[in-house]
């Protein structure tokens, strides 16, 4: 027990402790997701509209470029680091920890469909990213696709047993 007393935080522990905690009434949790969010789409906004441009730094020093609070900026690598080409040490980064935002155009964006971020994913820049409106609906219908389930037809009792043995399925499998 005194260890976990006296261990260090990781930057991204503490994004998270202060992000999701439970002392946080409903009200200010929403005060404070309301903020992170418009501060989000800003970053967003920037690192889109040069698409060519690998912004690459400490985690300090990008603090610094978007005018943001360093945990900030660790909440938003945590959300765009699964869009990476080349994911950061997001677990173990420190301020000094060179950070690389080099993102996959199209994951980025089915990774903002999959969050439901309506305000990043409709962001103009899109429409310069990926230029094609069937592409962008293309890619929102795989993503909104992923995780549905489809079931097969139920076999009836008296259907043919899909194993292939040619019985009925109730005196096979479906014994």
């Amino acid at each position: 027990m005194a260890d976990q007393e006296n261990r260090e935080y990781t930057l991204l522990e503490i994004w998270r402790g202060n992000a999701y905690s439970a002392q946080k009434s409903q009200q200010e949790s929403n005060r404070f997701w309301a903020r992170y969010f418009e501060i989000e789409k800003g970053i967003y906004e920037k690192i889109l509209a040069e698409p060519d441009v690998v912004v690459e730094g400490t985690v300090k020093e990008l603090a610094e470029k978007y005018g943001i609070d360093v945990l900030v900026m660790v909440g938003f690598l945590d959300g765009i680091n699964d869009s990476l080409k080349n994911p950061n040490p997001i677990e173990t980064m420190t301020e000094d920890t060179v950070v690389n935002l080099g993102y996959d155009r199209e994951l980025l964006y089915k990774n903002m469909v999959e969050a439901k971020a309506e305000w990043l994913y409709n962001l103009e820049a899109w429409k310069t990213l990926i230029p094609s409106e069937e592409r962008r609906k293309e890619l929102y219908k795989e993503q909104k696709s992923s995780h549905t389930i489809v079931k097969g037809k139920k076999v009836g009792r008296n259907d043919p047993c899909p194993c292939g043995s040619g019985k009925k399925y109730k005196y096979c499998c479906g014994r």
